[in-house]
């Protein structure tokens, strides 16, 4: 073997997007993923979860929630007011909708896929018809004081949960009107600061489930509109939730990083009478668990971190393998540096911006493993600034650093490098 050097890179300053939230298809086998600067992922279970898809960020576009709607078509709402669906085959924003709300919080769909629900700043609830094409507006329901944070739909799509600061209530689509409005604090006595519903889940046997900001899982009878239990799981906020189908468990994100589990377990062996009760805590990310998934065979959950866990139920595992696996998804899957070799040139990749550095270089001969000492450092030479909301999905330097391009969604840029000793000039073709 040859002689070589190995240049350490330590000067680029890559920051990765949090995930902001998760959304599992329907009785299909992929999972959608949207981060905190726009982009959205598309994993595929069957292919052992590999990243099949990725939609490129916009400065315009956050997302804040994402579901999916009659089969395969995948829908995102978040703060800009607007209900956008994403082209998969293109991996584009195929359409978008004006909410008609404000900033949409929240958004859910049907168990059938042909509804959906969004959750709207000024504490509206309305509801759009999925039809061919795009999606379309069919009526408001009731409408209460106070941002709705989150969303969950009856299996049967009669009720609608919403959640709001310190209440939570339910809404009979049918008549659109509030059947049961339940304050999540009054049984506390002296609470001097706000209690905010970040989840929400409506349970077909007639339970809704909250996540609030004091760290509490509830369980609520809303015909009666009594507590039937509540578990407090952290000492700070719990700020995601999500149920199996088959409603015997469910993950829980809070802000400390950790996620528990909670199963629906008989109180004697053998006996009919079941409770909740936590039974698994896990300790995987370092911030914020803002989404959580519960997938048939594993618990998934995203954070502020960047991560993505997927923490495989060994009880549904029929025999060891890759799905006995911890998974844990930190690094981009997308190639973000580009090198030059003939020229030692490395290019950088950022979500609005490029930057073009020059390798150091010595004059220094040593042994395997020894580190040569620099005779020129590490230069930065140009930082070029994408122009426009979108983000940028790929970019590339020639291998003899005299031409560098970079693409968004709609448009590619082409651009000249002359290096001309310490100076640099670049020159748009």
């Amino acid at each position: 073997m040859g002689e070589f050097e190995v240049h350490r890179v330590r000067f680029f300053g890559l920051v990765p997007a949090g995930v902001r939230c998760l959304a599992c298809q329907p009785r299909g086998t992929r999972l959608a993923l949207a981060r905190t600067d726009g982009a959205v992922e598309v994993y595929n279970f069957a292919a052992n979860y590999y990243q099949e898809k990725v939609i490129p960020g916009h400065e315009a576009r956050a997302v804040e929630s994402l579901c999916w709607a009659a089969g395969d078509r995948l829908f995102g709402a978040g703060l800009s007011g607007d209900i956008t669906e994403y082209d998969l085959a293109r991996l584009s924003a195929a359409r978008g909708t004006d909410g008609g709300g404000g900033p949409i919080w929240s958004m859910a769909a049907n168990s059938t896929g042909t509804q959906l629900a969004i959750g709207c700043e000024d504490g509206s609830v309305k509801i759009f018809q999925v039809v061919p094409g795009g999606i379309q507006f069919e009526r408001n329901l009731d409408r209460r004081k106070g941002r709705v944070l989150c969303l969950s739909w009856h299996p049967s799509n009669t009720h609608i949960a919403a959640g709001s600061i310190d209440v939570f209530r339910v809404i009979d689509v049918a008549s659109g009107q509030t059947v049961q409005r339940i304050m999540v604090n009054y049984h506390m006595e002296k609470a001097k600061r706000e209690c905010v519903v970040w989840a929400i889940a409506l349970l077909s046997k007639g339970s809704v489930v909250t996540a609030d900001s004091f760290g509490r899982v509830q369980f609520w009878d809303w015909q009666q509109g009594t507590l039937a239990e509540s578990h407090t799981v952290s000492t700070s906020a719990t700020l995601s939730l999500a149920v199996s189908e088959r409603e015997d468990s469910m993950v829980v994100g809070t802000s400390t990083g950790a996620t528990y589990q909670l199963q629906l377990l008989p109180v004697k062996l053998g006996g009919s009478e079941k409770r909740w009760v936590r039974t698994k805590p896990f300790q995987y990310h370092s911030h914020d668990v803002r989404a959580v998934a519960h997938s048939a065979t594993a618990l998934i959950s995203g954070g502020l971190d960047a991560q993505l866990v997927i923490r495989p139920l060994m009880e549904k595992v029929q025999k060891k393998g890759y799905d006995a696996v911890l998974r844990k998804f930190t690094f981009p899957h997308r190639r973000l540096v580009s090198c030059a070799r003939k020229a030692r040139l490395l290019l950088f990749q950022f979500s609005q911006h490029l930057e073009l550095w020059r390798l150091g270089s010595t004059e220094e001969s040593g042994k395997d493993g020894e580190v040569l000492p620099l005779c020129r450092m590490p230069e930065h030479l140009v930082q070029i600034k994408s122009k426009g909301p979108e983000h940028i999905y790929c970019s590339c330097v020639s291998p003899c650093g005299t031409w560098l391009g970079y693409s968004t969604a709609s448009r590619l840029h082409l651009y000249r490098v002359h290096c001309d000793g310490d100076s640099v000039s670049l020159r748009k073709v």
